[in-house]
């Protein structure tokens, strides 16, 4: 592998990014005043907040130097990029007629007869047909029950992900209506008592006629976590205060506490396919947000160990994703959390990126075998099944792998990552992806 390049953002974690003075000057006439006023009005917010604010954001996953570059170029008119903020802004307006959403709307009362409490369904597991009652349910691995998009999981999803538009809507165009949105959002879920989730997980991805909830079911909230960094943004708007910032980040701090502490939570993180990267990648990420940079560490320093050395075959093959159904899915998947867990880890001086045994495991040999694969994908040439449902499934796994490799690429410069992105070609030019992982 090639040498790394100098990471763009520093370690925010533990120290702040030298101050950065931006000095306007004006003519003290009448004049002058009134078009001041008129332009602060209009120009986006976000844009006034200094570069020294947005700087000494701590954002989780995504890049602060990133996201100052890509702005100041969608200022100076880079019509690259301009597809992707168009697309963002039209996802934001749409955004804006979103939720609010709760857990209180699910369709039944979880076993604990309390509607705060989180609920889902498994979502691989069916009516039996030769059962009269359908009881208990049936795995068909890889094949959703569409009952399991009429619970919580399906609104925790809408509302992560109108967050994390709305909010980026807002960083890039400084309107207030989408942070004002984002906020209510977030209150409704996590903080008005009448509607805001339990900080639990007992009752997730239930099968019914066999148990109430799974440890398994701690997956259900990965979604939240782009929304983390979602909600960094947001504290340099004044649509989202810092009681509402203090009352989040409480309600994260026994989430997490619950999440690392329970017995649903140590059985997920003991388990050795994607479900236990997962849950580490969750853990310190809920650990960062609420500030415990310990906790964080402490789990970063023990993914080699637990994940890459267990998970990964001397050759790069990850057999716990590849006895699926999806094979080739399921090992994006896994990756994709293990190069989020290198990231943090790189900030938090915990090199996992390097982190090889003597037998060859590491991330970049799980990346590599699978490259192959990834660059033209064929079902038929794949040596394990990868079960697609249709050509919006396809496209999404294609997706998915370009993103791990274009994440690499951008950590590691390597250039067969980056050549990798280019011959997989899954993303459109106004895929998100370009402002927040923009290629060089």
């Amino acid at each position: 592998m090639s040498a790394k390049p100098e990471k763009k953002h520093k370690n925010l974690y533990d120290e702040k990014l030298p101050v950065i003075m931006k000095q306007t000057y004006f003519r003290k006439t009448g004049f002058f005043l009134i078009i001041l006023s008129l332009f602060t009005v209009v120009m986006n917010q976000c844009d006034n907040s200094s570069r020294e604010e947005v700087g000494s954001l701590r954002l989780i996953d995504w890049d602060v130097q990133t996201l100052l570059e890509v702005r100041q170029r969608l200022d100076e008119g880079d019509l690259s990029l301009q597809p992707a903020l168009d697309r963002l802004i039209r996802e934001a307006d749409e955004a804006l007629n979103a939720g609010p959403f709760t857990v209180t709307d699910k369709p039944q009362k979880p076993p604990s007869g309390d509607k705060k409490d989180y609920m889902s369904i498994a979502p691989f597991w069916w009516p039996d047909p030769d059962s009269e009652d359908g009881l208990p349910y049936i795995w068909r691995d890889g094949e959703i029950n569409p009952e399991y998009h009429e619970f919580d999981n399906r609104r925790l999803t809408q509302l992560s992900s109108a967050v994390q538009t709305l909010s980026l809507a807002w960083f890039f165009t400084g309107r207030e209506a989408y942070a004002e949105h984002a906020g209510e959002l977030l209150r409704v879920w996590f903080i008005d008592e009448e509607t805001s989730m339990n900080p639990h997980l007992s009752y997730a991805q239930a099968i019914r006629g066999r148990n109430e909830g799974r440890y398994i079911g701690l997956i259900d909230t990965a979604t939240l976590l782009p929304m983390l960094d979602a909600v960094e943004i947001m504290t340099l708007s004044s649509a989202w205060s810092s009681r509402d910032d203090e009352q989040l980040r409480n309600w994260f701090r026994e989430y997490k506490t619950w999440f690392i502490e329970s017995e649903f939570g140590r059985d997920e993180s003991a388990h050795h396919n994607n479900h236990g990267t997962w849950h580490d990648a969750q853990a310190s990420g809920y650990a960062l947000f609420v500030r415990d940079t310990t906790t964080a560490r402490e789990i970063l320093q023990r993914v080699g160990e637990r994940r890459i050395e267990q998970h990964i075959e001397p050759d790069g093959r990850m057999p716990g994703e590849l006895q699926r159904t999806r094979g080739f899915s399921y090992s994006v998947y896994n990756l994709r959390a293990l190069i989020m867990l290198a990231d943090r880890g790189e900030r938090l001086s915990v090199d996992l990126w390097g982190y090889q045994t003597p037998d060859g495991r590491s991330i970049p040999r799980a990346l590599d075998w699978l490259l192959p694969y990834a660059v033209d994908f064929d079902p038929d040439e794949f040596p394990y099944e990868e079960l697609i449902r249709n050509s919006e499934d396809r496209n999404s796994m294609l997706r998915n792998a370009e993103i791990i490799y274009r994440w690499a690429a951008l950590a590691t410069g390597d250039k067969r990552y980056f050549d990798a992105v280019s011959r997989i070609s899954a993303t459109l030019p106004d895929d998100r992806l370009n402002l927040l992982y923009p290629m060089p």
